[in-house]
C-alpha cells in the first residue's frame, strides 16, 4: 500500500509472510519494511521450529522479532535492510526477545540504530526507531561504476538519537524536514565511510556531500561491541550518545563555579531585601505577615 499511494510499481496481494512465504528462495540486496508493531495474533506457536528463527524463536505474543528474522533470512550475503519498529524492540527482554537481540548483535548484524521522535505517524503518537542491518560489515563492496564502497565496520554500531528533530505540522503531528533527514542520512553515510568510483589519479573518492564522521554528544556515537555488552545488549541510542554538549566561553570550571556561587549569594541577598520591603509596605497598609 505504501508503494501504491506513492505511485511506485509493486505487487499487492493478500497473504501471510510468515505462514505462506511467496518468495522462499529470495535473497535480496536491499530490504525496506514498515511491519506492523507488536502483532500478537500472528499464530507464532505454529512456527516454533521454523528455519528462519536462526537467532531464537520469537515469542508467540509479539511478532517484532519474527519480522526481523524473516528479513535477515531473505538478505543476500552482502545485503542491507532498513525497517521501522516499536521502541520496545531495542530493549525488551521478555519472552526471549533479549536473547534474540543479543544473538543478532554477537553475529554483528546490527549496523545502525536511530531513535525517532514521537507523533510521526497518523495512526499512533508513540515514537518508533529505525533499524539498519548489514549481512557483511567489512568492506565487501568495492567502489565501482554502479555502487559505493564501505569501510570495515565490524564490531561497531552507530547510534543516532534523532528524538529532538522535526517540527510540528499541526497540533498532533510532527514532520521531519529535508534538513533533518539529510543530517541523519549524512551521519550514517559518513560513518560507513562511503566512497564513490575511485579517481584515476588517487584511487580514492568520496560520496558527494559526505564528510568525515565524528561522534557528536547528544546526537550520535559509534560504539564498540564491548560497550554494547556492558549495556546488556540494549540498543537504545540515548544510552550511548550521552548528553548534548553545552556551549561555554572556555572558562575553567573552578573559576566558573566560584562566579556562579557569588552570583547566587548576591541574588539571594537581593531577594531578602525585596521581601523586607514588601513586608514593610504591607504593614503600612495595615496587613500583618505570617510565615508558615
Amino acid at each position: 500500500m505504501n508503494l501504491a499511494i506513492r505511485s511506485i510499481g509493486g505487487q499487492i496481494a493478500q497473504g501471510d509472510s510468515f505462514h505462506n512465504d511467496r518468495f522462499p528462495d529470495l535473497k535480496a540486496d536491499y530490504i525496506l519494511a514498515n511491519p506492523p508493531f507488536n502483532v500478537s495474533d500472528w499464530r507464532g506457536e505454529l512456527l516454533r521450529d521454523d528455519k528462519r528463527w536462526k537467532y531464537g524463536p520469537p515469542p508467540a505474543g509479539n511478532a517484532n522479532f519474527a519480522w526481523v528474522q524473516h528479513m535477515i533470512h531473505h538478505l543476500a550475503p552482502t545485503g542491507l535492510a532498513g525497517f521501522v519498529l516499536a521502541n520496545g524492540s531495542m530493549s525488551s527482554n521478555q519472552s526471549g526477545e533479549g536473547e534474540i537481540r543479543k544473538n543478532m548483535i554477537e553475529a554483528d548484524l546490527v549496523d545502525c540504530m536511530v531513535a525517532m521522535p514521537g507523533q510521526l505517524f497518523y495512526s499512533t503518537q508513540i515514537p518508533a526507531c529505525l533499524w539498519f542491518l548489514a549481512r557483511d560489515k567489512k568492506n565487501g563492496r568495492p567502489a565501482t561504476s554502479s555502487g559505493q564502497a564501505f569501510r570495515d565496520r565490524r564490531g561497531e554500531v552507530l547510534f543516532i538519537d534523532a528524538r529532538k528533530l522535526g517540527r510540528m505540522a499541526d497540533r498532533t503531528h510532527r514532520e521531519l524536514t529535508d534538513e533533518d533527514i539529510a543530517r541523519v542520512a549524512g551521519t550514517y553515510h559518513a560513518w560507513r565511510g562511503e566512497a564513490i568510483v575511485p579517481s584515476p589519479s588517487t584511487g580514492e573518492g568520496k560520496r558527494e556531500g559526505v564528510g568525515e564522521y565524528k561522534d557528536i554528544p547528544g546526537f550520535c556515537k559509534a560504539a564498540k561491541l564491548e560497550e554494547i555488552r556492558k549495556h546488556g545488549y540494549v540498543l537504545t541510542p540515548g544510552r550511548y550518545v550521552g548528553a548534548e554538549a553545552v556551549a561555554d566561553n572556555g572558562e575553567p570550571f573552578p573559576e566558573k563555579m566560584q562566579r556562579l556561587v557569588a552570583q547566587l549569594r548576591q541574588q539571594m541577598e537581593e531577594g531578602r531585601k525585596l521581601d523586607a520591603a514588601i513586608e514593610a509596605n504591607l504593614k503600612e497598609l495595615g496587613y500583618d505577615i505570617y510565615v508558615i
